[in-house]
């Protein structure tokens, strides 16, 4: 069996999708095929960059797409990471699963930060919280279908 076809999918692909592609690839490159969009695109997140290079992983290679620009994928699992990719997620051809795993908002709690060192805290813990679900995958996969 090849390697599992993971669409990562958020509201603007900024942040949270690309955080998780990143960790897939790198922690789970030999068992998971990677790649993440948004129901819009806004570009990706400067934060989201140096938060994950702290970590060791360079996700500056990446760029914000929408599902409509992806490549035919039969993707095994879409996972939506918002609130709202999950109540706009597009049908997929095929046999994809869906399912919903939800994480706080990095850019919007950064907003109310009062410093650069407050607003950067809210991105590590969200890439730390992404980055113990990916370490869990693909085992915590089954059976949570949105």
């Amino acid at each position: 069996m090849g390697r599992l076809k993971i669409l990562f999918l958020c509201t603007g692909n900024s942040c949270r999708s690309q955080m998780a592609e990143g960790w897939a690839r790198a922690l789970k490159g030999d068992v998971i095929e990677a790649s993440s969009a948004g129901v819009v695109k806004h570009g990706m997140n400067a934060q989201a960059v140096t938060v994950m290079a702290e970590a060791g992983v360079d996700i500056s290679g990446q760029w914000s797409k929408t599902v409509d620009e992806l490549p035919a994928v039969p993707f095994d699992y879409v996972i939506t990471l918002c609130g709202h990719a999950q109540e706009s997620c597009p049908i997929f051809p095929g046999n994809a699963k869906r399912l919903h795993r939800g994480f706080d908002d990095p850019p919007r709690l950064a907003a109310k930060a009062t410093s650069e060192a407050e607003a950067l805290s809210h991105y590590r813990r969200v890439r730390d919280e992404i980055k113990a679900f990916i370490e869990g995958m693909p085992g915590n996969l089954e059976g949570d279908e949105a």
